[in-house]
């Protein structure tokens, strides 16, 4: 019934709120050099907000989120409602991964030719094969569009994402493939061994030493190893 439904659009809608929300705190923090974790840690401590779906990241993705809110939006129209909440949501959503493309331009300083990106990460989210709305397959697809050469690697969503994505795409078989000869390293979804890279080999390896921390997975500690690194929402 109509109840049901409503339930089920307006409760992935709130969570989809939630990530939206932190993701525009973490640009705030950037830009005057706050730190993110620490407010999203200290606002999650408040019972009536929680700590669940406040981590800074590249947008929301996946099977449910984007139709759900997208689902909301419909019956709002439908309805002559005016939902400009959940409208301004999809609207942040959208624009997110146009704003972390503009951030790698602004890493490689406008300069694609010759230079290579590797990807870590292609699933909405780790521990599923899933790309559908995902971040990371749309940030891929901004990418090819420019003369920089794409490489991903993804533990178990590179079949389904090379249905997706053009061919100039290159898939490796493992994160230290990616690393190689790459000028950027993308950290784009959250997977396990993502979190435990061997730095020293990952840098040997790379063409230069830069990581974009799309998931804050690392800290600007691993700069005394000598890379240069961009989290979300830490200046």
């Amino acid at each position: 019934n109509e109840t049901a439904e409503i339930i089920k659009y307006a409760n992935n809608s709130f969570l989809a709120t939630k990530i939206t929300f932190i993701n525009e705190i973490a640009d705030l923090c950037e830009n005057i050099g706050a730190k993110v974790e620490t407010v999203a840690k200290a606002i999650g401590l408040d019972g009536r907000i929680g700590p669940k779906f406040l981590h800074p990241g590249p947008g929301y993705g996946g099977s449910c989120f984007p139709k759900d809110v997208k689902s909301l939006i419909y019956q709002d129209n439908k309805n002559s409602s005016d939902l400009t909440i959940v409208k301004a949501v999809d609207r942040a959503n959208e624009l997110r991964i146009k704003s972390l493309f503009q951030r790698i331009k602004k890493i490689t300083k406008n300069k694609f030719n010759n230079i290579q990106i590797g990807l870590l990460g292609i699933s909405f989210k780790p521990n599923t094969d899933d790309v559908r709305e995902s971040p990371g397959l749309k940030l891929a697809k901004d990418l090819s569009s420019t003369k920089a050469k794409i490489k991903i690697y993804d533990p178990k969503g590179m079949e389904n994402a090379k249905k997706e994505l053009p061919r100039s795409i290159e898939f490796c078989n493992n994160e230290y493939e990616v690393a190689e000869n790459s000028n950027l390293l993308v950290i784009v979804t959250e997977w396990n061994e993502f979190k435990s890279l061997d730095l020293l080999k990952i840098k040997k390896l790379m063409k230069k030493p830069v990581i974009l921390d799309l998931r804050n997975i690392y800290s600007k500690e691993i700069t005394k190893n000598g890379f240069e690194y961009h989290s979300i929402g830490n200046n």
